[in-house]
């Protein structure tokens, strides 16, 4: 009969923490069907409508003043355009690659690994990014309820960043459980939010027509961005400054390559229904864009400079009204944009572990992250993930504002090497004069190019500068794992020809190291005598003389024994040399082969380990550079041997007291 293994308590607590593990045959997922899938890819995406058209006036109003409200609408038309050449590219991307790995796996196919890693690398950035945006916005939109329904009650802001860090340690926590992306639950936010912006347009649409018009919000509250003082072309803005809101304004569009990541969750036929899907997430995003940022040019909805009351919050409040109606319906589209903001944070704890172990098996990233966790989810990708966004939250603050400087270089530079990619495939594929697909990526390659560009000149000073560093940094260091990784191949499967298994040595011997004499000891004598050796010899190293003498006396006495034990002195006690140097000598003839038999005695109570020191792995390092000697580490539970001592202590108590009863009895 097998003997059970014991768990150990860091097991225990993660089994109590995360459930029981789940096993292998129950990774394949469902598939998803068009509306499902919608309601659960599009979360990223749809969500960004929260922040998005407020970026282009956090730039805008204070060089423009109120003319920025007018100004926003050309802005956002450009930010429509750049949404339609990603949009017919990206459907060229599902319909050409139907496996997950969006512009990554199109950057590999067509550049080769290398160039890949550029893409990696900005989608990697991406997915931390947007797990700290997401929940920060998320986080603004609860504190901005409060602020509008508390008659400017403030006394949750200092909390902002808390909440924001608990909601992501919580999306870990359910992450490492096994929560899965495809699902009702992660579909329900989505077509709330839907519902939610569809709402306040069509209430604001009804009160613009109906001829009691919109009210304005008070544009020089305390706390509000300051005015500019613009006239004249671009009434005050100048070109840098517009391009400055363009740039915010991408941050709309982050969340697209969603659904190219994940085509294969789709139904047959994959890429005709993630081509479907991404149409009808593309146009609701372009509704939702425009939508609120022509309430905001109605409503003059102004960004404050600490991100409290937002412009989507302002502009629900001023469609709605006060009284409870318009309180009522201020909560729904605030809770539902707080509800989409923490569910798209939600979609990088599923993108980036599997980007992360898909480089991995590319052998551009370490190989743990391609291991799968106690609940079948890519815990190390997790984990990392969840580290780098609380980092980035910390230094930031939670402020969506900052956050955003390091968020559009990433997702554009994903969107250039997918459209790039796609360029190069119609480019090779060609059977005659260029085909309009390879004009339309060529245009979303070279505007997502140039909105990279225009990003990181135009926000450079305000922490883009990180991620123009990190971005080449990143890229060598996975094209050096993956040197390294080759090197290490190349190493390992030069096998010449004229190898061969069998032995080089004439000669072998078992040498047995020798602490104390117990159970340990015998156990490795015993297991070396199976190994039916040239010789076995019993070796203790001499630190302390009158231990060796000791021990030297039980030895002798022992009947246990049939190898003589033999003593090295070691006067320097530095006892890896002295056992290399013994090594050593025993094989210098190149003929002996030397195995040297570690007793290590182990603990599974952390007072145990705590109590003693282990050497076996110290002295296996150290040996691993002798060619002709092998470390064989043979481990003896000493925590199980106490508990069988008591168990036959036990029964001995037992047997006596039956004995004894017997004898009174008679």
């Amino acid at each position: 009969m097998a003997m059970p293994v014991r768990d150990r308590p860091a097991y225990r607590i993660k089994r109590f923490l995360l459930g029981p593990p789940l096993v292998t045959g129950r990774l394949s997922r469902e598939k998803l069907s068009n509306p499902l899938a919608l309601g659960v890819l599009a979360s990223d995406c749809m969500s960004s409508t929260a922040y998005g058209p407020e970026e282009m006036l956090r730039i805008l109003v204070p060089v423009a003043g109120t003319a920025a409200f007018t100004l926003i609408l050309p802005v956002t038309g450009a930010i429509l355009f750049v949404l339609l050449l990603l949009t017919l590219s990206y459907r060229d991307v599902v319909s050409v690659y139907t496996r997950a790995g969006g512009s990554y796996v199109v950057a590999r196919e067509n550049f080769g690994p290398r160039i890949a890693q550029i893409a990696a690398v900005a989608l990697l950035v991406d997915y931390i990014v947007t797990v700290a945006v997401q929940t920060a916005a998320g986080t603004d939109a609860l504190v901005s309820l409060a602020h509008l329904t508390g008659d400017g009650y403030t006394g949750i802001d200092h909390l902002k960043l808390p909440i924001t860090a608990g909601i992501v340690v919580l999306l870990m926590y359910g992450n490492l459980r096994g929560l899965r992306e495809a699902g009702r639950t992660f579909a329900a936010p989505a077509y709330l939010f839907m519902l939610a912006i569809a709402l306040v347009l069509c209430v604001g649409l009804v009160r613009a027509v109906a001829g009691s018009g919109l009210p304005h919000a008070d544009v020089h509250a305390a706390g509000a961005v300051p005015l500019g003082t613009g006239n004249g072309w671009l009434y005050g803005a100048t070109l840098f400054m517009v391009l400055r809101a363009f740039a915010n304004g991408g941050s709309s569009l982050t969340g697209l390559e969603a659904i190219s990541n994940s085509v294969s969750a789709f139904r047959h036929p994959e890429g005709v229904n993630a081509r479907r899907t991404l149409t009808t997430m593309s146009c609701i995003l372009g509704a939702m864009v425009f939508g609120v940022s022509l309430l905001a040019h109605y409503t003059h909805a102004i960004p404050y400079e600490d991100g409290n009351p937002t412009v989507l919050a302002q502009e629900a409040h001023l469609v709605f009204g006060d009284g409870w109606a318009g309180t009522a319906g201020l909560v729904f589209v605030q809770l539902a944009t707080a509800l989409i903001l923490y569910t798209g944070a939600n979609t990088p704890f599923t993108g980036f572990p599997f980007l992360a172990s898909f480089v991995a098996e590319d052998r551009f990233l370490p190989r743990q992250l391609t291991r799968r966790g106690h609940r079948l989810a890519f815990s190390n990708g997790i984990i990392c993930l969840t580290v780098v966004s609380l980092a980035l939250l910390l230094v930031t603050g939670a402020n969506v504002d900052k956050l955003v400087a390091l968020y559009a270089i990433g997702v554009f530079t994903g969107f250039t090497m997918a459209a790039a990619g796609m360029t190069a495939h119609h480019w090779r594929e060609r059977s005659g004069p260029a085909h309009w697909k390879t004009v339309a990526n060529l245009l979303a390659a070279v505007v997502s190019a140039a909105v990279v560009v225009i990003f990181a000149i135009t926000k450079f000073t305000e922490g883009a500068w990180l991620v123009v560093v990190v971005f080449p940094l990143g890229v060598w260091a996975l094209i050096r794992i993956n040197r390294q990784y080759r090197q290490e191949a190349a190493a390992l499967e030069n096998v010449p020809a004229f190898t061969t298994d069998r032995p080089r040595w004439r000669r072998h011997v078992v040498h047995v190291l020798v602490d104390s004499l117990d159970l340990a000891t015998i156990k490795a004598l015993r297991y070396a005598h199976e190994l039916h050796p040239d010789e076995v010899r019993a070796v203790h190293f001499v630190i302390d003389a009158e231990r060796a003498r000791r021990l030297t006396e039980r030895w002798d006495r022992s009947s246990g024994t049939t190898v003589p034990l033999e003593l090295v002195d070691c006067p320097d006690r530095r006892l890896r040399h002295a056992v290399a140097d013994h090594a050593a000598r025993t094989t210098a003839d190149a003929t002996t082969a030397l195995t040297l038999l570690v007793p290590r005695r182990t603990y599974s109570t952390p007072l145990g380990r705590l109590l003693h020191r282990g050497t076996a792995e110290e002295l296996a390092r150290v040996l691993e550079q002798l060619p002709n000697v092998a470390v064989t580490i043979l481990p003896f539970d000493v925590t199980r041997a106490i508990e069988q001592q008591h168990a036959h202590a036990g029964q001995g108590e037992t047997q006596g007291e039956g004995s004894t009863g017997g004898t009174d009895g008679s």
